[in-house]
């Protein structure tokens, strides 16, 4: 399956916004905003990148106002970085759920800073790393 590189962006600036409002609401509505956004990445991770609210909101609403993509990517790097971030929406939420605010603070942060480098550099951390691996399992095979 080939994704439009600009929908991961768009969706990267989305989760960032989101990620940002979870670290400024005070408990219970952090945890339920982290909640929400991991759902949309285990959609993302486990049915696909194009599955997630923000695909849809990118085929809908921001595709149709741009001219057509000029070469399509490899939905698979983006699909496992919505693993990542999933991951690490479940170590924040974990923390935060126990107590341990600082790993909960930490983990979404670290989130953050991943969403943000991909919305304002195309740079998707999640998907290097996806490359990485691949890279790995291929030279040890």
């Amino acid at each position: 399956m080939q994704v439009d590189p600009r929908g991961p962006r768009v969706a990267a600036a989305l989760t960032a916004a989101v990620l940002a409002v979870a670290l400024v609401v005070p408990a219970p509505g952090r945890e339920i905003v982290l909640a929400l956004q991991g759902i949309v990445f285990a959609l993302g991770a486990l049915v696909g990148v194009g599955a997630t609210p923000y695909a849809l909101f990118f085929a809908r609403v921001v595709r149709p106002r741009l001219a057509a993509p000029t070469e399509w990517e490899d939905a698979r790097p983006p699909q496992f970085a919505q693993l990542v971030g999933l991951i690490f929406v479940a170590i924040a939420l974990a923390g935060f759920l126990t107590g341990l605010t600082v790993l909960g603070f930490v983990a979404t942060a670290a989130a953050l800073v991943a969403a943000l480098l991909n919305a304002a550099t195309g740079l998707c951390l999640g998907c290097e790393l996806y490359l990485i691996t691949r890279r790995l399992a291929t030279s040890l095979a």
